[in-house]
Parts: structure tokens; C-alpha cells; sequence
């Protein structure tokens, strides 16, 4: 018996339909801010037309530490109903505020916790709270009630295609069904939230820019 091996552009494509995989492509964004410049720490979401999955889940679970008077990683992306904990690594002690935008000075929506100095040769004390809001609606702005000047975000996605910028800007969404998609981009600092911006996804790589209205203060 013989057996024959298509390798052309369209067998690949026949076997793709046959299997009832929709096809995908790959979505290179770049964010900046009002003054031109690359923005880390963006959150990017994108909302297909077509049906699919990435093969990457966004993560259940997260980490997040407060360490020299700063929450690390600064912005945390994950899926709804994730665990996230917070870990106190300084030897003196810090609260974990969690506040929405919009939300009353000093209003935690129910969920804070002081967490204890780590103690030389103790574990670090730790909070766990469970993301629940999704979207821009349950993006948590972290504080501390005793070091003002901490902050941080955790940012609840309402589409599985969802990606914080890297250090050049840029964040990379793989497996984005081919066919008409909207591109949105939350930050802290962007309170007025800006129009979606549509988007053909195609089976080849695309870029994209996407710009901001505020210039976001840069971490020390």
C-alpha cells in the first residue's frame, strides 16, 4: 500500500477544514502612549467574530509579591474566578487594598488584608483573594493603607485573548481565528476607556499600533 504526503499551502488548508479546526493567525500589537512612546504593563484584549481557543489558557492562579515597597510583578493578567495570593517579602509590614476605578477613596469593595513583616528565618505571611469581576469592571487596583505610593493591578479577562505589554510595548496574542476582531487597550491610567479599533486577523502574522491618551508614570 501506498501512501501519498501532501506538503502545498492548499493540501494543508484542505486538512485543516477536513479536521474542523478553524483556522488562526497571530497578533502583534504595539501600545503608546499619548507622547509616542512604548507602553509596558498595557493590557491588551482582543474579542474575535470567529470561535476558538488559544492553546496557552489564561492562568488560574497567580502570584504576586509585595517586595521594597512595590507589588511584583506590577500588573497581573488572568482568567476569571483565579486565586491570586499576595506574599509580604519586606520585614515590615504592608496591607493589600484591592480598589476598582471610579471606586471612593479608601473603599476596598470588601477585600484587604494587613500581612506581617517577614521574620528572619519565618515564611512570608500571604492573602489569597478569588478575581471573580471580569473585564475592565474587575480590574483590581492594588495598595497598601501604610506605603501610599504602592500600586499595582490585577486585570480579570473577559476574552481568553488577553496579554499584558512587555517592557518594548508589544504583546504578542497567538491563535486568533481568522475573521473580523476588536482590539481594546486597558490601563490604570486611561480612565476614559477609547473606542475599540477592528482588525482583519488573517492566517499571516499582523501588526498593529494602538495608541494611548495619557503618558503613564514609569516605575522607579
Amino acid at each position: 500500500m501506498r501512501l501519498t504526503f501532501c506538503m502545498t499551502a492548499a493540501c494543508a488548508a484542505w486538512a485543516l477544514a477536513a479536521s474542523g479546526a478553524a483556522a488562526a493567525g497571530t497578533l502583534e500589537v504595539l501600545v503608546l502612549d499619548r507622547d509616542g512612546k512604548p507602553t509596558p504593563d498595557a493590557v491588551v484584549i482582543v474579542t474575535p467574530s470567529g470561535k476558538g481557543q488559544p492553546r496557552t489558557p489564561l492562568p488560574n492562579s497567580a502570584v504576586v509579591n509585595q517586595e521594597k515597597q512595590q507589588f511584583v510583578p506590577a500588573v497581573t493578567v488572568v482568567a476569571v474566578g483565579a486565586r491570586v495570593r499576595f506574599v509580604n517579602s519586606d520585614p515590615w509590614n504592608h496591607h493589600v487594598r484591592l480598589g476598582h476605578v471610579g471606586a471612593a477613596v479608601g473603599n476596598a469593595d470588601g477585600q484587604s488584608a494587613l500581612l506581617e513583616g517577614k521574620a528572619e528565618g519565618k515564611p512570608a505571611s500571604a492573602a489569597v483573594f478569588s478575581m471573580d469581576k471580569p473585564g475592565a469592571v474587575g480590574a483590581a487596583l492594588l495598595g497598601c493603607y501604610i506605603h501610599s505610593r504602592m500600586g499595582g493591578t490585577v486585570y480579570v479577562a473577559d476574552s481568553p485573548w488577553t496579554v499584558k505589554t512587555n517592557s518594548e510595548g508589544i504583546a504578542v496574542l497567538d491563535d486568533v481565528p481568522e475573521g473580523s476582531a476588536s482590539i481594546k487597550v486597558w490601563h490604570a491610567a486611561q480612565l476614559v476607556e477609547k473606542a475599540p479599533l477592528p482588525v482583519n486577523v488573517l492566517a499571516t502574522p499582523g501588526k498593529v499600533t494602538f495608541q494611548l491618551d495619557v503618558a503613564p508614570r514609569r516605575r522607579s
